[in-house]
This record gives C-alpha cells, sequence and structure tokens, in this order.
C-alpha cells in the first residue's frame, strides 16, 4: 500500500528556517509522519526571504514585517510555489505550523507585533484550502 503523502511544515521537523533561525520541532508529529511521505515545505524560504529573518505578520490583505516593509509578494510567490508541489505530487493533506503568517490554520498574529493572536488563516494555508487541501496545525495531530 503506498503511503499517505502529506506537506509538512518543515520548522515542525526539526529545520531551522524560523524568522529567528530556529525551529519549532514537535515530536508528537514526527510520531504521527512514521507512515506518512513527507514533503517538507517553507513558503517563506520559497518566496525567497533569509533564514534568519524580520517577523512578519497580517495586515489587512498584506503581510508586513515588523520594520513595515511590505512582503507580501515574497508570501506570496512562497505560497504558490508550496501549491505547486503539492499538485506536481498529488498531495492531498498538508500539516502546517499554526499562527504563522503563511501556515497558520486557526490562528495568526494580529498584525500588532504584540504577540496577540486571533483567528485567521495564513495565505498557504488558505491558497492550499481553496484548491482542495486538507490543512490540519500541530495541535491538531
Amino acid at each position: 500500500m503506498e503511503k499517505e503523502k502529506i506537506l509538512v511544515s518543515a520548522c515542525l521537523l526539526g529545520v531551522n528556517c524560523k524568522y529567528d533561525g530556529e525551529n519549532n520541532r514537535n515530536e508528537k508529529v514526527l510520531e504521527y509522519l512514521k507512515d506518512k511521505e513527507v514533503i517538507p515545505v517553507c513558503p517563506e524560504i520559497f518566496g525567497g526571504l533569509p533564514t534568519p529573518r524580520i517577523p512578519s505578520e497580517i495586515v489587512g490583505d498584506k503581510v508586513i514585517n515588523r520594520e513595515g516593509q511590505d512582503v507580501t509578494k515574497e508570501y506570496k510567490k512562497g505560497t504558490e510555489e508550496t501549491l505547486y508541489i503539492a499538485k506536481l505530487l498529488g498531495v492531498k493533506k498538508a500539516l502546517l505550523k499554526e499562527s504563522s503568517p503563511s501556515c497558520g490554520t486557526n490562528t495568526i498574529y494580529d498584525g500588532t507585533f504584540t504577540g496577540n493572536k486571533i483567528n485567521g488563516i495564513g495565505i498557504t494555508a488558505k491558497l492550499l484550502k481553496e484548491n482542495g487541501i486538507e490543512v490540519i496545525s500541530e495541535n491538531e495531530v
């Protein structure tokens, strides 16, 4: 039987690709993925942003970094690359990092850079859902 293919936020796997150069390695996620074919993704890196990078949050319909620069173009490019990989490989499910401006599935930061979270969805998670891919967060495994 073929293993289920699943896109996974690379930071959850222990890849140092977070904005601060660290990762969000999650043992529960690693256990959940043991019997699956894992495709690591980082939309921010796919969009050309460096690691480390200035943290960004969704503000209205844009993605703005803490210094006030509009990085929407980079985020959208990374989102489109992630969708391309999903379609190319026939992926039906993604496990993404909650609260990220790219990958948040239920919550995102509120755009004030104060650590406050609100109900919302990251731009990558939204595009994947709109294209029929099931999206869950690390909190749902």
